[in-house]
């Protein structure tokens, strides 16, 4: 169970001025009809002067729960469920509940609203038990993987919502990395394309998204894999299966090929370039001194 926010300070002056004239001869309720019509008149005389459309709206909220409450509408207790990433206060706030809250004026449709434009919530249900209780669930959206993007990473969910900065919770650590522009809307794609070959996909540093049209793979020991723009799938099975009976993730190579459908190109690293060339040069001239 969770106590509502602190009041603002309307609220505050409103509780305030509703004690004080029901310790006079009015009473309680007649103190507070009383302090609700007072303060009401001349809000509203300052609203017309000022135009402070705004600010009248937040103090005639209060000026309500104020009535409400001495009818005994007042929010007493607040139970919440479902929350890990999001904080009990953080969902109070969006929720726009205080201290001074009446259930009266509580819009579970619109609150409902304001907590799932919360990025780390997906849904949320609302429940008005009269007379003092509000009940909200939440269901929060669970961090898939980090989206690297103008020098700044996030944690995003499945469907590519940024819910969060990167940090090192140990929970985000082991997410798979996508980088680019457009990347967190298509994470879904090359996350499960690699889950289906968890060998290739534990040698895998980020994917990155290239013209919002296909991957290129950057492993951890240097090697891009260039991935074609369909058939991904595929591609990624055929990789797994030259690296399985011809190592080929470990040789000394940069790039790895994959774009055209009826071959693999594969670039060499310059030491190997260089090595090789010196090994057809000794082999040209062994078979030339041996024709001699």
């Amino acid at each position: 169970m969770r106590e509502p926010a602190p009041a603002s300070r309307t609220a505050l002056f409103l509780r305030r001025l509703t004690v004080r004239l029901g310790a006079s001869r009015l009473g309680r309720r007649g103190a507070s009809l009383l302090a609700v019509a007072v303060i009401g008149g001349f809000s509203l005389y300052g609203v017309v002067l000022g135009g402070h459309v705004e600010e009248a709206e937040e103090f005639f909220v209060d000026l309500g729960d104020v009535a409400a409450n001495v009818a005994g509408f007042k929010v007493k207790q607040v139970n919440l469920s479902g929350q890990n990433h999001v904080t009990p206060p953080e969902i109070l706030a969006a929720a726009g509940i205080k201290a001074t809250t009446s259930i009266l004026f509580i819009d579970a449709d619109a609150t409902r609203a304001r907590l799932e434009a919360m990025p780390w919530i997906s849904s949320a249900s609302v429940r008005k038990l009269y007379p003092d209780r509000i009940d909200i669930s939440v269901v929060e959206r669970e961090a898939y993987a980090l989206w690297q993007f103008n020098g700044q990473i996030q944690v995003i969910a499945r469907d590519g919502m940024p819910i969060a900065p990167y940090s090192d919770d140990p929970r985000y650590v082991s997410l798979p990395i996508v980088v680019g522009e457009g990347a967190e809307k298509q994470v879904g794609e090359i996350v499960e394309a690699l889950a289906r070959v968890p060998a290739l996909r534990d040698q895998v540093r980020a994917a990155i998204l290239v013209a919002d049209r296909r991957w290129t793979l950057k492993l951890r020991n240097g090697i891009d894999v260039r991935l074609p723009e369909e058939g991904l799938s595929d591609a990624l099975l055929q990789l797994a299966d030259l690296d399985r009976e011809k190592k080929l993730l470990t040789r000394d190579i940069t790039i790895v090929d994959l774009r055209l459908p009826d071959r693999v190109v594969i670039r060499l690293s310059d030491g190997a370039y260089d090595a090789r060339m010196q090994m057809l040069k000794a082999k040209a001239k062994a078979k030339k001194g041996g024709a001699a």
